[in-house]
């Protein structure tokens, strides 16, 4: 068994493989998506690979963030794999057990908070060595949807969805894709107001949606009336597998009768099943018992509520404490 921890030392036609065997790949876990993390200037990406003899068993890709300023960025510095490590069908417990030591033990993932996997697949056989690793299992929500068809599509959604696309399409909003950094740029304006104003979690600055347009497997789905975009999403596919709702907007305040945010989430829906993918992922619908407004917004397009959840890690769960109190003070004051 031998540990990869640099990115040139991995062979990329065995992590493209692993990606279409993998019953957990997700964009997330490709080489594409690490390159396009390790791109952006606030990012911190790391890698680490188990392989045996010549055959790649697992891979993680994951990036370290804070947010704010000095105080909150030290109080909020965590270690975020998105869509939970790229493992095959045949890994064993002692080449995952490697894998997931390896990751707690880099230099930079040490001095985080947390670490923290955000699944997107079933990975409850595994469940056991990630807890025996150290990482708690945090029951988490999640909406796939069936884009086999849009005959599929339209099936699932509830009467009162059917009528505000059905309305918002007639009064004169159309679906697009941005193709220039000025389109990006509505976008983000809609979503940056979005996440202050309703949201009120971090935002990526704009130079992540920018670089978005390069990617391959990206695009920014618009919603545009009157030549303005009045809303989006940033959408990406995994080959021709699963579409994923990576961040999504609407102005439904400024344009109540045109439901741009419910037209947004019908656009990546149909650019999935128009694209061959069988399924799109709403990528989160928070935690059981908990109430959230996205939760039922997201309810009503029809999709399957999954709970797949989360692996949390605390490196520090003294400062993990203090940091989720501290940060709820700075941005109450941030606020006011």
């Amino acid at each position: 068994m031998t540990l990869l921890k640099q990115y040139s030392q991995i062979d990329t036609s065995a992590w493209e493989k692993l990606l279409k065997e993998s019953p957990v790949a997700s964009w997330f876990q490709s080489d594409e998506a690490y390159c396009f993390f390790d791109s952006l200037s606030f990012m911190e990406t790391f890698v680490v690979a188990v392989v045996e003899g010549e055959t790649l068993m697992g891979l993680t890709v994951g990036y370290i963030q804070g947010d704010g300023g000095m105080l909150k960025k030290r109080l909020s510095r965590r270690a975020i794999i998105i869509g939970g490590p790229l493992l095959s069908k045949d890994i064993t417990k002692a080449q995952l057990t490697a894998m997931l030591t390896a990751v707690r033990q880099l230099p930079a993932v040490k001095k985080c908070i947390y670490i923290e996997t955000r699944n997107l697949n079933d990975y409850s056989c595994w469940r056991g060595t990630f807890e025996e690793c150290g990482f708690e299992y945090v029951p988490h929500y999640n909406f796939h949807q069936d884009t086999t068809s849009m005959e599929a599509i339209n099936s699932k959604l509830s009467r009162t969805r059917k009528r505000h696309i059905h309305v918002g399409l007639r009064d004169g909003a159309t679906l697009g894709e941005a193709s220039t950094e000025a389109e990006v740029d509505e976008f983000y304006d809609i979503l940056s107001d979005l996440y202050r104003h309703k949201v009120k979690k971090p935002l990526p600055p704009r130079e992540f949606f920018q670089k978005m347009l390069a990617l391959p497997s990206a695009k920014i789905l618009t919603v545009n009336y009157q030549s303005h975009v009045i809303g989006g999403m940033a959408y990406i596919e995994l080959f021709e597998r699963v579409g994923y709702e990576w961040y999504v907007c609407g102005m439904d305040d400024k344009y109540k009768t045109l439901y741009p945010s419910e037209l947004a989430t019908y656009a990546g829906l149909k650019c999935a099943s128009n694209s061959g993918c069988p399924r799109f992922d709403f990528m989160g619908a928070g935690k059981p018992g908990v109430s959230y407004g996205v939760r039922d917004f997201k309810a009503l397009f029809g999709g399957e509520l999954v709970e797949h959840g989360r692996f949390l890690h605390l490196n520090k769960p003294l400062l993990y404490n203090l940091g989720k109190v501290a940060i709820n003070i700075l941005e109450k004051l941030h606020r006011s």
